[in-house]
C-alpha cells in the first residue's frame, strides 16, 4: 500500500521551507508597512527636496536640496506654528494626563453604579473628532455661545466674548477641546495599569501605618511608570500631529493665532499650493516626533536596567 508523499521525504526541501516559512507569514504584515507607511515618508522626503508647486505640477520636477527646508525656517509664520504646536501640546498632555490619573484613581474603587459611570466617560472618547469640534465651536460662538451664558450667569465676565476670533483666546479654546477629548483614554489606560497592580503591597503598607499618599507616592507611582511613559509617549505623538480639531474650530486663525505645524503644512500645500514647502513642514515634524520616540526608547532602557 502506497504512503502519501510529504515533505518528510525531501529533507532538503523541508529545510528551506522551515527556514523561510515564518519570514511568509510576516509577508502580508511587512507589504502593508512598506506600501501604507514607509513608501509615502520616502516620497514625501523626496517631494520636500524638489521644486513642487501648482505650475509645474505635471511637469518635470528639479532636485534643489534643502531650499525649501531654507524657507520655512525664514517664514515668522513657522516659528509661530512651532510655538503653538508647543503650548498645545504640553498643556493638552499635562490637564488630560493629570484629570485622566484622577479619574482613574477615584474609578479604581468599588462603589455602587461606578462601571455605568466609567462607561459613560467613555463616551468622549468614542465620539468622532468632527462632532466634538463642532459641539465646542458652537459652545465658544460669541454671540450664542452657552459658554458666555454661564460665564456671564456666574459673574465671571459682564460682557460676551468671541473666544474663537480673539486672538488671545482662539489656541487656548482649542486645547480644552483636546483636553476633554483625551481625559477618557487617559482614565482607562492609568485604570488599566491601578488594576494590575498587586493587592498585597497595599496591605503591607497599611500594616506599617503609611498614609493613603505614601502608598500612592512609593507604590502607585513608582510601579505605574512604564504605564505613564507609554501614555505620554503615545499623547505626544498623538497630540502635536492634531489637525482636525483646530481646523474646524478655527482652521488656525485669527491672524494665525491657532495655527499650528499640521494646519501650516496644509495651508502651504493646499491653499498656497507649494507642495515641496508643505512636505518639508511635514518632515520636521516626522523629525522632531523622531527624536521624541528615541528619547522615551532610552528612558525605558534605563528602567528596566534598573
Amino acid at each position: 500500500m502506497s504512503q502519501p508523499r510529504t515533505l518528510a521525504g525531501k529533507p532538503g526541501l523541508s529545510r528551506r521551507f522551515g527556514r523561510w516559512n515564518g519570514y511568509l507569514f510576516l509577508l502580508p504584515a511587512l507589504l502593508f508597512l512598506a506600501i501604507f507607511v514607509l513608501f509615502p515618508i520616502l516620497y514625501n522626503v523626496v517631494l520636500s527636496l524638489q521644486d513642487v508647486d501648482v505650475y509645474n505640477l505635471n511637469g518635470e520636477h528639479h532636485f534643489i536640496g534643502f531650499d525649501n527646508y531654507e524657507k520655512v525656517f525664514k517664514s515668522s509664520v513657522f516659528y509661530t506654528a512651532f510655538r503653538n504646536s508647543a503650548v498645545f501640546t504640553v498643556l493638552s498632555i499635562v490637564f488630560q494626563f493629570a484629570i485622566g490619573f484622577a479619574l482613574a484613581l477615584y474609578f479604581n474603587q468599588k462603589f455602587p453604579g461606578y462601571s455605568t459611570m466609567r462607561s459613560l466617560m467613555l463616551l468622549a472618547w468614542m465620539l468622532p473628532v468632527v462632532i466634538i469640534a463642532s459641539v465646542f465651536q458652537w459652545m465658544m460662538n460669541g454671540d450664542y455661545g452657552v459658554l458666555n451664558f454661564l460665564l456671564q450667569s456666574l459673574g465671571i465676565i459682564d460682557e460676551p466674548r468671541s473666544w474663537l476670533s480673539d486672538s488671545r483666546t482662539s489656541l487656548l479654546s482649542t486645547v480644552v477641546a483636546n483636553i476633554w477629548t483625551g481625559i477618557p483614554f487617559n482614565m482607562i489606560i492609568l485604570l488599566s495599569g491601578l488594576q494590575a497592580l498587586p493587592e498585597h503591597l497595599y496591605e503591607a503598607a497599611r500594616l506599617d501605618g503609611a498614609s493613603r499618599f505614601a502608598q500612592f507616592r512609593l507604590i502607585t507611582v513608582p510601579l505605574m511608570k512604564p504605564t505613564i511613559l507609554i501614555l505620554l509617549m503615545l499623547g505626544i505623538i498623538y497630540t502635536f500631529k492634531v489637525f482636525d480639531m483646530v481646523y474646524i474650530m478655527t482652521a488656525g486663525g485669527p491672524v494665525n493665532s491657532s495655527t499650528v505645524l499640521p494646519i501650516y503644512s496644509y495651508e502651504l500645500s493646499f491653499t498656497k499650493l507649494e507642495f515641496s514647502q508643505g512636505a518639508a513642514v511635514s518632515m520636521i515634524m516626522f523629525i522632531i516626533l523622531v527624536f521624541i520616540a528615541i528619547a522615551y526608547l532610552r528612558v525605558m532602557n534605563k528602567e528596566e536596567v534598573q
